[in-house]
């Protein structure tokens, strides 16, 4: 069979006899077959995520005054083409093949033409050629990087591929009120299809196991890192970046446990004025050798360092 035929056939998602203990970076790219990418838009209802959304990307990209932007996790193309209608100069970039695929044919449908680009974040600057003024990394793509090597790794990378000024905007699920209080979701910010549920079967601080269920009885999986906001903020500083602002819904002022998605926006643009001032941590932190099925007391996850205020 040619890699072509190989490409269009229908393939189930496969995670062995214990699902839980499937904590590798690798996977995602097995996790988007081609059934689950073709029902991907029904889970995120371009029209209703609009509405949600508004411009709030648009916005923070505008007052920064970025015109050349690197979506490295463009899914079926929602937020490229938005950018590209936008006015911006926009490089599409993802690790699935049939997302990519999608986005292409999506953006066809809209009028646009993508520039798609088929890349492992962890070798971004491999794939991806000269320097954009924003990296956008959406979708809560960012938790299926499993171990903290690779999460530095695509951090840096990602901090390679902007101007000296440039911002990356992040954005992640709260896991941290999933982890502590349990799941709930208004459901209406990301995932804003009336008929397909998205919801956790298995969380522990090494895993979020989602379903998604569709209306005509098909259900999918992935198997993603739990990430805690405050750790992810406190990576993007180690990394390099230097000054981090944090929205919850699109909003500056929230309650923790409140927002369904937390977004980070973080520069690039070095200001001498801001003190260096790192996080004191006590915690024991988690390792890449933690076995999988263990469940680590919250209060021993470097996750839950203090906050860095920027």
């Amino acid at each position: 069979m040619s890699s072509d035929q190989s490409f269009l056939q229908y393939k189930s998602q496969e995670y062995g006899d214990e699902p839980t203990s499937v904590r590798h970076t690798d996977q995602y790219t097995d996790e988007y077959v081609r059934g689950f990418v073709e029902k991907w838009d029904e889970l995120i209802d371009w029209d209703q995520r609009w509405a949600s959304e508004g411009d709030f990307f648009i916005e923070q990209l505008r007052s920064r005054g970025v015109k050349r932007v690197l979506d490295v996790a463009t899914g079926t193309g929602f937020h490229s083409v938005r950018l590209i209608e936008a006015g911006f100069n926009v490089v599409s970039a993802d690790g699935s093949p049939y997302m990519l695929s999608r986005a292409f044919e999506n953006g066809r449908s809209r009028g646009q033409v993508l520039r798609t680009v088929h890349a492992d974040w962890r070798w971004l600057n491999r794939d991806v050629y000269g320097r954009f003024d924003a990296v956008i990394c959406l979708g809560n793509s960012f938790t299926h990087l499993f171990s903290e090597h690779d999460r530095r790794k695509t951090l840096a990378e990602f901090y390679s591929a902007l101007v000296h000024d440039g911002i990356l905007i992040l954005d992640q699920r709260n896991y941290d009120a999933i982890l502590d209080n349990g799941f709930s979701s208004k459901h209406k910010y990301y995932y804003c299809g009336e008929k397909v549920s998205a919801e956790p079967e298995h969380v522990d601080e090494g895993l979020a196991r989602f379903q998604y269920q569709f209306d005509d009885g098909s259900a999918y999986h992935l198997n993603m890192f739990p990430l805690r906001t405050n750790y992810t903020r406190r990576l993007m500083r180690e990394v390099g970046f230097q000054s981090i602002q944090t929205y919850g819904d699109f909003q500056e002022t929230y309650h923790e446990d409140d927002p369904d998605f937390f977004v980070h926006v973080a520069s690039k643009k070095y200001d001498p004025a801001i003190a260096e001032d790192p996080p004191e941590v006590d915690e024991v932190p988690v390792t890449d050798e933690t076995p999988p099925a263990e469940k680590v007391p919250v209060a021993n996850q470097l996750n839950g360092v203090p906050e860095v205020k920027s």
